[in-house]
């Protein structure tokens, strides 16, 4: 496959200083600005208009990173969107074509909006940005893999990109080197290691493309009853990780589902309607997609080793988003090391065809140091000033008190030791779909309650679903099985075996969902059922408050690790504002509110006005 370039002028022109890298029109729609090659800002698009994984224009995510940017709308040198429309148009009539007259009300369906805008898309993004300058398409998963290894601290590397599908390819890898990008080989459409992932997550009743990562959760709760059933029928897997699918079990080519009646007649019945209860088949269906998943991980990933002779592998797509099949690539693979995108998934896009811009088609230099990324923690969105935030609580009438530095980590960690949940707003929004102590909901894990208290009380979610732990960066050996740091929280890791609780013969004769709420480490908030734990390191130099946080904890009870789930509820996104935090932190139950240095107690504040049937509204989401 050549690297070619689809540009809107073929000018000659000085280097694109100001580059605006764009993703739309499937999912996490998401705009990110570079400048001199450096990024300086990005955001997806539902932070702004609060439409969960919104798939609009990034009108007002494009608005912020040229404010934060300091630049205006002429002086962008260079936009690049991160597929090609006219070649993923080509697919879906290719597709429909080929299973005609089948799937022609999922045709019907799809034209109108790639006639009204998607194959316009050049003249869309020109009439939204009043900008009549170079538009560049790297394919999809050129993108990815450019936000897989232009922002790692590796000068080579191997990349691999796995997500449902861009135009054709399904899977990609090839070679980093300096700032260029080889591509050697890649899977193409139908044959879809994400596309049999989201076929299950339809299957055991969540939703497609949002819904994948409560399959992994609800994973460790199953049997892998259907692996071999998968591996014979659903998908021919090869030692080297390539792989074919049956497509008589998939519907997803020509109609509006993923799976079909042979799928039913497989594994036993209908899907799962959705918010129905759990039953153990879709406890055993999530675990073997899932050890499906991770075995087709291994093998591409001891395969791409073999081809390019890389000991370092970047990863990037939405199946790179699965950080138990992470844990076990870096455990269990032939890397040394592994840097994994954090917004692995489309809106990461935005950033790849940004840097794509900068170093491959521009053909400009990359500076690699091998130890740090140039990611800057992916604190890469909206902050608000201490005045700012002030200024807000002010003109409501929000109680609050203000705190310096010091007093701030030692009043929250006590109250974090209190068994309180805290919000917890300070410095850039995160980029990504992971909280990393930028937008977070913070608890103590030590408690055996907390699991519970958060995922029903504050989260509005299922009971089955994990909370992923944050930990000193110089600690997480001594709390996990993991030497290496883990700053995204993309890799899964046993909880140490001396933190573990000896299981009576009872607890281990539990099946299913019984496992739930039983305590199985000193850590037993973040420690799931299989003992595992989706591990953040902090580090001082991105996000030095939350560090200080850790330690004032540590400090105080001995532990240098804290629960830390993203700053929403179910069914929004995460905030962005603080607004978007006060009314989230009035709307749960939430104990306290620090927004930057500012902190807020529940018992303190006044009723909500116009608010007062919240909870039924997250009850039946």
């Amino acid at each position: 496959m050549t690297m070619g370039h689809d540009v809107s002028t073929d000018e000659e022109k000085r280097p694109p200083r100001v580059i605006l890298g764009i993703s739309a029109y499937y999912h996490d729609s998401a705009a990110c600005l570079v400048v001199d090659g450096r990024i300086v800002a990005a955001a997806q698009e539902e932070r702004f208009t609060r439409i969960k994984h919104d798939q609009a224009f990034p009108r007002q995510a494009v608005a912020w990173c040229l404010e934060a940017g300091g630049v205006g709308q002429g002086d962008i040198d260079l936009v690049a969107f991160y597929d090609k429309p006219f070649l993923k148009f080509e697919r879906i009539l290719q597709t429909h074509l080929a299973y005609a007259p089948r799937g022609f009300r999922s045709f019907i369906k799809a034209i109108p909006v790639w006639l009204k805008d998607k194959i316009w898309l050049k003249d869309h993004i020109a009439t939204e940005l009043d900008y009549d300058g170079t538009i560049l398409f790297p394919e999809h998963h050129e993108s990815h893999a450019a936000s897989a290894f232009y922002p790692s601290p590796f000068e080579r590397a191997a990349f691999l990109t796995i997500d449902g599908v861009g135009e054709w390819a399904t899977t990609s890898y090839g070679v980093g080197e300096g700032h260029r990008l080889t591509m050697t080989g890649e899977i193409h459409f139908p044959h879809s290691l994400g596309l049999l992932y989201s076929a299950f997550t339809y299957y055991t009743g969540f939703k497609v493309n949002s819904g994948e990562y409560k399959v992994m959760g609800l994973a460790p709760y199953g049997e892998p009853t259907y692996v071999q059933t998968i591996l014979d029928e659903l998908i021919d897997l090869k030692d080297d990780g390539s792989f074919q699918m049956n497509m008589k079990y998939f519907n997803y080519c020509a109609g509006l589902t993923m799976t079909n009646h042979h799928f039913d007649a497989l594994f036993g019945g209908p899907p799962r309607t959705a918010e129905s209860q759990l039953t153990q088949r879709e406890m055993d269906l999530a675990r073997s997609v899932q050890e499906v998943t991770e075995e087709a991980m291994l093998r591409m990933g001891r395969h791409v080793h073999e081809e390019t002779g890389c000991e370092n592998l970047c990863l990037a797509g939405g199946v790179a988003l699965n950080c138990v099949a992470n844990g076990r690539l870096l455990r269990e693979g032939p890397f040394e090391r592994i840097w994994i995108q954090p917004a692995a998934g489309d809106a990461g896009g935005a950033l790849g065809a940004a840097l794509y811009g900068w170093h491959q088609y521009a053909d400009q230099a990359r500076t690699a140091n091998g130890t740090t990324d140039t990611q800057r923690g992916t604190y890469l969105g909206p902050t608000f000033s201490s005045e700012t935030i002030q200024s807000f609580l002010d003109e409501h009438g929000y109680p609050y008190e203000t705190l310096d530095e010091g007093a701030l980590a030692a009043k929250v960690a006590e109250h974090l030791a209190n068994e309180n949940v805290v919000g917890w707003f300070q410095g850039a929004m995160e980029f990504g779909p992971r909280a990393l102590g930028g937008r977070s909901i913070l608890g103590d894990p030590r408690s055996p309650k907390m699991q519970e208290t958060m995922n029903l009380k504050i989260k509005f979610r299922e009971s089955f679903r994990p909370f992923a732990p944050s930990v000193l960066a110089e600690d997480v050996s001594a709390y996990f099985e993991q030497e290496c740091e883990s700053p995204y929280m993309l890799l899964v890791a046993p909880v140490k075996e001396s933190l573990r609780r000896e299981m009576t013969e009872e607890e281990r004769a539990l099946f299913g969902i019984e496992k739930l709420n039983v305590t199985r480490s000193t850590l037993p908030a973040i420690t799931h059922v299989d003992y595992s734990a989706r591990i953040q390191t902090v580090h001082e130099e991105t996000n030095p408050r939350y560090y200080r946080l850790l330690q004032a904890f540590k400090a105080k009870t001995g532990c240098s690790v804290v629960i830390n789930t993203s700053f929403n509820v179910r069914g929004e996104p995460i905030v962005c504002t603080p607004e978007d935090a006060y009314r989230c932190f009035m709307r749960t139950d939430m104990d306290y509110l620090v927004l930057e240095n500012c902190v807020l107690s529940k018992s303190a504040q006044p009723a909500l006005e116009g608010d007062t049937d919240w909870r039924r509204e997250f009850e039946l989401d």
